[in-house]
């Protein structure tokens, strides 16, 4: 059974049982309509229902063994929820599922708390495996999952049942001793060194962000970019990808500023392929360092078994079309408006390197 007073932290959250003094935040969640994802399974959508649930309903999934039911909190704050169930001690196996309220849905807490409680539930005792499945149209879900760590195993047809019918659902795996990266944290090449984000890379990250219009021009999220923002990234973002992607900060060799970044993103092993992504500094631009960073991480993820690595870049970027044809990549079509940009969408070039190809 599991410890009914079980409460893990993570970086930003404490998961942790609900009780009594929840009264008052559980009401707000009722009056936002945000109970359905927000709170459990059998929660009230009444406030006269909050007092028994309290105290006793959100506790019996806990009294029968099978699971427990664990509040989400951020900064004094329930953001969600998050339950183990249908456990079976005997082959120490559980499933995991959350919820988010609406209002706080996109800042990573799902992701966060499906990594800190498997963590501790694979880490010691019984348990050896843990279950997720989602909708195989719930994009959301899905990408939680794999942010997690978690391994796509397959998809049972119409499994899930939901007010609008039958559901076909994907199931994900996590096994005790998985949850390592499948991705090296470091690269070498002839002129660059590919590695880990840190937090000194922050002023070099904001001043190329900043003060160049190239990547104001073609990175949405390059809009009122901030030091803030840039630590976050360097210290948290940047190593969040767990066996989905990876983010690689280029520098180069004989020293000298950032160059760069290159990220490994839609890692997906069942069908073989994964994309690639970069920006350069401009300091460092006309220098090839996109370039061997392009190829060595391709090279990379080919001989992890990857049959197919894809580019995808905005019709207009010639600079970053140029670096793709540059390290090897095929170009094979445009997709419409596949790329944000700032103020809308843009037509994008797609590439990419079949396993046999790179040289």
């Amino acid at each position: 059974m599991f410890d009914e007073r079980l409460t893990i932290t993570t970086e930003r959250l404490v998961l942790r049982p609900f009780g009594p003094g929840d009264a008052g935040q559980v009401s707000e969640i009722i009056k936002e309509r945000g109970h359905i994802t927000g709170l459990p399974p059998g929660a009230p959508g009444h406030p006269l229902g909050i007092a028994p649930w309290l105290s006793q309903g959100v506790h019996e999934l806990w009294r029968s063994g099978q699971g427990i039911h664990l509040a989400m909190e951020a900064r004094g704050v329930i953001v969600g929820a998050i339950s183990l169930f249908k456990t079976q001690w005997g082959a120490g196996t559980t499933e995991v599922g959350y919820g988010v309220r609406p209002n706080y849905r996109g800042r990573g807490f799902a992701p966060e708390a499906v990594r800190g409680l498997t963590e501790r539930v694979l880490g010691a005792g019984a348990l050896r495996r843990v279950e997720l499945r989602a909708n195989l149209d719930n994009t959301a879900s899905i990408r939680v999952a794999e942010k997690a760590g978690f391994t796509r195993e397959g998809v049972l047809r119409g499994a899930g049942f939901e007010d609008d019918g039958p559901h076909d659902l994907v199931v994900f795996g996590l096994l005790r001793g998985d949850g390592r990266t499948v991705f090296d944290s470091r690269l070498g090449g002839e002129r660059v060194l590919l590695r880990p984000f840190a937090k000194r890379d922050a002023f070099d990250v904001l001043a190329a962000v900043t003060e160049d219009p190239e990547i104001g021009r073609w990175m949405p999220w390059a809009a009122g970019y901030t030091l803030e923002r840039a630590v976050e990234w360097c210290t948290r973002l940047a190593h969040t990808n767990g066996i989905s992607g990876a983010n690689f900060a280029i520098e180069p060799r004989d020293g000298g500023r950032l160059a760069g970044a290159i990220g490994v993103q839609r890692a997906d092993r069942e069908r073989g392929d994964v994309e690639v992504g970069y920006w350069t500094s401009p300091w460092a631009r006309r220098l090839g360092y996109a370039t061997e960073a392009t190829r060595i991480v391709t090279q990379h993820l080919l001989t992890l078994g990857f049959h197919r690595v894809q580019l995808v870049v905005a019709t207009g970027n010639h600079a970053s079309r140029a670096v793709a044809k540059k390290a090897g990549f095929v170009q094979e079509g445009v997709l419409r408006q596949a790329v944000p940009v700032p103020g809308g969408r843009s037509d994008a070039v797609m590439f990419s390197v079949l396993k046999g190809e790179m040289q």
